[in-house]
């Protein structure tokens, strides 16, 4: 189903998704020819968008389904009305997403047969039944549909002014622009389990700036910004005047220009881990209760990553808080996780 009247595709809700599924977007826009791509996303994931080469326009929706939040639902209803799309494809499950392209008027709405949806989707997928990466749930989806799928690599795009107010803002904080660069991201939004220890942060950064003589930058969402306060805190010496602190103080695209000056960069699961591989930075991506087989970092073509874990009885156990003494985290040394930076950055 070929044409040149605009395709809706509704975003999943949280950064790390909302990456994966940007294969199965490529896949879209190549199907779709000459159709509009435009993408419905929350405000938190959408500046991501405007950097996907694979999508021409942004559309922010806010509601999350509440039938209180009447005066949202309409406005979210009239913007997607306004794509004057006749087909949408629903990434997210939810049966808030369904209803709001059907209200909308879409003729053909796409997605999984999941959350009570079923009567509200004119094509409706089961759900696959066996465990996958979720950048190859996306795309599972839109073959099911009849699009082809091309290689599961999500591409970010750095517009070259946002590189620069990186650089200005990367300046402005103190970097020389000689030293290697290093991003550091010690948050994570599922839960404190998912976290590496801050005080292994904290001697990691210490060990890059006295050893690899680089410069590091925290960065995070708003949420991260007490962990990473911590981290900066906890180093002592002239170490910690080669670490700057931006978490919570850029937005998601200069976030992504950061990280495209980096040498490399270290990340909890997060969704700072996939924003770093779709841009392409050399990534040590560190995983504790998640399942490393179903949202390890895709890297964009060219880049490598190391995932690091630390293989306890335990492990993976989805749990967003440890029960016991949080082992599989205690157990990643600094140490380790410096020499797989180290390997990185030498290969950059």
């Amino acid at each position: 189903m070929k044409g040149e009247q605009p395709v809706l595709v509704v975003a999943p809700n949280w950064l790390g998704d909302a990456v994966m599924a940007l294969p199965a977007m490529a896949d879209i826009r190549r199907h779709f020819g000459a159709a509009r791509i435009v993408v419905a996303a929350r405000p938190a994931v959408a500046p991501l968008y405007t950097m996907a080469p694979c999508v021409d326009d942004v559309v922010t929706v806010q509601w999350r389904g509440s039938l209180l939040a009447g005066r949202v639902r309409t406005a979210d209803r009239e913007q997607i009305r306004n794509v004057v799309a006749d087909t949408a494809i629903l990434f997210p499950n939810s049966f808030a997403s369904a209803w709001i392209v059907r209200d909308a008027g879409i003729a053909e709405r796409w997605g999984y047969a999941s959350d009570l949806r079923r009567r509200l989707l004119t094509r409706a997928v089961r759900r696959p039944r066996r465990s996958m990466h979720q950048g190859a749930y996306y795309q599972h989806l839109v073959r099911e549909l009849g699009i082809d799928n091309g290689p599961l690599e999500p591409r970010v795009d750095v517009p070259t002014e946002v590189v620069s107010a990186a650089r200005a803002l990367l300046t402005a904080h103190g970097w020389d622009g000689v030293r290697p660069l290093v991003a550091v991201a010690p948050g994570a939004a599922y839960g404190t389990a998912k976290r590496w220890l801050p005080a292994h942060f904290a001697r990691l950064v210490r060990v890059v700036a006295e050893e690899r003589r680089a410069h590091c930058v925290l960065v995070g969402s708003k949420g991260d910004a007490p962990t990473t306060a911590w981290v900066k805190g906890a180093i002592e010496g002239s170490a910690r005047d080669a670490v700057m602190d931006l978490a919570g103080a850029t937005p998601l695209p200069v976030v992504a220009g950061v990280m495209s000056l980096a040498a490399a960069c270290v990340s909890n699961d997060s969704g700072a881990m996939h924003l770093a591989a779709a841009v392409g930075v050399p990534l040590a991506a560190l995983f504790g209760p998640t399942r490393e087989d179903e949202t390890s970092p895709l890297m964009r073509a060219g880049a490598r990553a190391e995932v690091l874990l630390n293989p306890v009885w335990c492990r993976p156990c989805m749990l967003r808080e440890c029960p016991i003494d949080h082992r599989c985290m205690k157990g990643l040394s600094p140490e380790r996780v410096a020499g797989a930076l180290e390997r990185l950055m030498g290969r950059r």
